[in-house]
């Protein structure tokens, strides 16, 4: 049966990852006891998943699977659908429910912009930004309080940015130094990092669920939300009572996000070019190969973990989680995929953390270095998949030239020639 807890959650986004990430979250809170309300969900987009959602009560299963088991479940947190381009009036009308409390949101990485062109006249042809910003001037006409955002969209500084956008409509818009100090003074908005693999509706599988779901969704174990606000949050959404890997921090989101981008994404950066050169085809492949295995370890625990500022008992257990997906038998994961545009991601990913290991330890960790010259190796194959001009300098270029390539690292690498080039033809 659904209950009828008052509604306070606006959620923009209907798809697989607020499904698998905050509803299911919102679940596991209200099914100890510790939540009590309804997501309303908001369609971003002219045409999504609603109506599918709609047909099966707003209820669907989530199925989470890995090396650690599977663990199925039923969410039936959101209470119903709004469909702003068929119905402008009733996505307005949320601002007018004085329960209404949390906007969630993702709305992919180029959802949070400003766009000079949108006019309140063109609602609902206008971005995200500025479907909130309506929404939020209706709240305020109204005279109720305001709202804590959580935007999880994948770009730094999301809550800020979301917050600069909407000041800008606000100013556009003549919408009045009153409206723009109650954003500011009765409204929340937090800056986000969200980590969960979500794979979606599992096709082609028989499930057995004994009953038929258009909408199921599957996910990895892992997840995790850093949330960073000056606000005690936790007293409105009690994250800690149901035992959800949530990080509340005043001023350390950056630290997480540097944590996620050299152990996790450094480890992919640094293992794909060597698993390729190998004959190896997927992540979990990579992790049933003893010699990739040592690799990806020596990487992680000896040399980036070492140039990280966080307590080293989160750091390693971090990185045993990193591990573990990168095994489970569920997702397929392409190093291919992973391979796109791996200078750039080099650069990103793995260089500060071979620069910092030099800064703190007077020498170049040998692992990692490794990877670099495995990278330059791959790159004079016809296996990469990168710009065209990269793809023909770094096929061409000897050692020296790419290290020089300022444009490439941000800065002249000769200093690492003697390291690299030990390990490729120079």
């Amino acid at each position: 049966m659904k209950n009828t807890a008052l509604e306070q959650v606006i959620q923009f986004g209907e798809g697989g990852f607020l499904r698998g990430f905050a509803d299911w979250m919102l679940q596991k809170m209200t099914d100890v006891g510790a939540f009590d309300s309804k997501v309303v969900v908001v369609q971003p987009i002219e045409k999504g998943m609603c109506d599918l959602l709609t047909a099966q009560n707003c209820q669907y299963t989530h199925i989470i699977r890995g090396a650690e088991g599977v663990e199925t479940s039923v969410i039936d947190v959101i209470s119903r659908c709004v469909k702003p381009y068929e119905d402008w009036e009733a996505y307005l009308s949320l601002a007018d429910i004085p329960s209404m409390r949390f906007i969630i949101s993702n709305t992919t990485e180029s959802g949070i912009v400003f766009c000079e062109t949108d006019i309140p006249e063109n609602a609902p042809f206008i971005s995200f930004p500025a479907k909130l910003t309506l929404l939020m001037k209706r709240r305020f006409e109204q005279g109720l309080g305001g709202f804590i955002l959580l935007p999880c969209e994948l770009i730094d500084r999301n809550g800020d940015n979301l917050k600069r956008c909407v000041f800008q409509y606000a100013e556009l818009w003549g919408l009045g130094d009153d409206f723009k100090a109650w954003v500011e003074e009765e409204n929340i908005f937090t800056n986000t990092l969200v980590d969960r693999i979500n794979t979606g509706y599992p096709k082609g599988e028989e499930l057995h669920l004994g009953y038929e779901d258009a909408m199921v969704n599957t996910s990895e174990y892992f997840h995790l939300w850093v949330i960073e606000t000056e606000y005690d949050i936790e007293k409105e959404l009690p994250f800690s009572a149901a035992g959800l890997n949530v990080i509340v921090t005043r001023d350390k989101l950056e630290m997480y996000r540097t944590r996620k981008v050299r152990i996790l994404n450094g480890a992919h950066t640094s293992l794909v070019p060597y698993a390729l050169l190998s004959g190896l085809d997927t992540v979990g492949s990579c992790m049933e190969d003893e010699t990739m295995k040592e690799h990806i370890r020596k990487c992680v625990f000896d040399e980036i973990i070492p140039t990280l500022d966080l307590p080293r008992d989160e750091l390693i257990d971090y990185a045993n989680n990193v591990l573990i997906r990168f095994s489970n038998p569920y997702i397929k994961h392409y190093l291919s995929s992973i391979a796109l545009n791996s200078v750039s991601k080099f650069k990103v990913r793995v260089l500060p953390s071979i620069l910092e290991y030099h800064k703190r330890f007077g020498v170049y960790p040998p692992t990692l270095t490794f990877a670099f010259a495995k990278l330059i190796e791959f790159y004079r194959t016809d296996m990469t998949n990168d710009a065209p001009d990269v793809v023909a300098f770094m096929k061409t270029a000897s050692v020296k030239e790419i290290l020089s390539k300022t444009e490439y690292w941000g800065e002249d690498l000769t200093c690492l020639y003697d390291e690299v080039a030990r390990y490729v033809d120079p």
